[in-house]
């Protein structure tokens, strides 16, 4: 892509209590600073934010496994398009660095692959693995990942017919110190509550869905700084999960019933505690990419400050992840809207303008 002049205008969120009136994008790259050009400049104007994040989602992946390259094209594609420029893939049987090279979509922080523990997970997504493996496995992704590890931390026990941690903890917490001296973090797929207790125990960086928090384990997850990525618009499921498997395991689907009723009271819970919080949707695997608005506006059903869900998705998030924002010299990926997010987190919805690596995607 040739990246033009563009001279953006209106309220630029550079963070959650700054905003400047007007920017350019030059080379690619934002400037505050008015450029020497004598040419033509485009221009855009609106409320602007970072390109947003979507902190859990798996390119490459559809409900059968790993999808051909081109649908992986596609997934990344409807991401952008809906304002979603930096995706953290959480475990995925594709290797999709490929899409590195292709300039108009967005960037990839990826987990590699999910580690399972053996016949405990959905077939075709990870490496299904015994727990005298688990830190062998670990290092291998560690090394081949962008700083991240996905465990599947719990599943249904068929013995038992209901939500089972999936590792024994001193063997978890062997795995995630290998994580740590490879250079990368651990996050997991963690419904139950028992899990919760046990990655804290072992020293997690994140946890996925995290359904199962209770006052206990919100307690650890505070004082640690591990955080969630709730995935409420996957959540949503639940019931659908509980409904398949009632007739076999009824304890299993009276349990997902109960983790999605108090699923607001339970993200709630954890953001007044001050667990750190991101936006994820979980796309990928049974649900449609392009989710993005759908789950901040979750997150604010939830109890979230609209100020708290938005910076969840772009300013907190992009810390989080290593990733610059609306910042003098970063990469300009940024949204456009027509009004203020700020006072109303639907607006993520509709997205005027997306400015991709300093071009107009849209």
């Amino acid at each position: 892509m040739t990246s033009p002049v563009l001279h953006v205008r209106g309220s630029i969120l550079v963070g959650p209590h700054e905003v400047q009136d007007e920017a350019w994008i030059l080379g690619g790259r934002i400037t505050f600073e008015e450029p020497r050009h004598s040419g033509d400049i485009d221009s855009v104007t609106g409320y602007v934010l970072p390109g947003l994040v979507d902190a859990h989602c798996h390119v490459g992946l559809d409900h059968h496994g790993a999808v051909p390259p081109e649908v992986a094209i596609e997934q990344a594609t409807t991401d952008r398009d809906a304002g979603a420029l930096l995706l953290r893939d959480a475990g995925s049987p594709l290797d999709t660095r490929f899409i590195d090279e292709l300039e108009d979509l967005p960037k990839i922080i990826r987990a590699g692959r999910h580690l399972a523990r053996t016949r405990r997970y959905i077939p075709g997504f990870a490496h299904e693995i015994d727990p005298q493996d688990l830190v062998a496995y670990v290092r291998a992704q560690a090394r081949i990942g962008d700083g991240w590890v996905k465990l599947v931390g719990d599943w249904i026990d068929r013995a038992a017919g209901d939500l089972l941690p999936c590792w024994p903890v001193e063997i978890l917490t062997a795995a995630i110190e290998a994580a740590h001296q490879e250079g990368a973090r651990v996050t997991a797929h963690c419904f139950g509550e028992q899990s919760l207790r046990d990655f804290a125990e072992a020293g997690t960086d994140c946890i996925e869905h995290a359904t199962g928090l209770t006052n206990d384990s919100i307690d650890a997850f505070a004082a640690a700084g591990i955080a969630i990525v709730p995935t409420l618009v996957n959540i949503e499921n639940f019931p659908q999960f509980a409904a398949a498997g009632a007739a076999k395991f009824p304890a299993y689907a009276d349990h997902m019933r109960d983790l999605h009723a108090r699923r607001y009271e339970t993200v709630g819970a954890a953001y007044e505690a001050g667990v750190p919080i991101y936006v994820g949707t979980d796309a990928g695997g049974s649900l449609p990419h392009g989710l993005v608005a759908q789950e901040v506006s979750e997150l604010v059903t939830a109890g979230m400050s609209t100020l708290d869900a938005l910076s969840a998705a772009t300013w907190a998030a992009r810390d989080w992840l290593g990733r610059q924002g609306l910042a003098e010299g970063a990469p300009a990926d940024l949204v456009v809207y027509a009004e203020d997010p700020r006072d109303n987190v639907r607006v993520l919805a509709d997205p005027q303008h997306i400015v991709l690596r300093g071009c107009r995607v849209r």
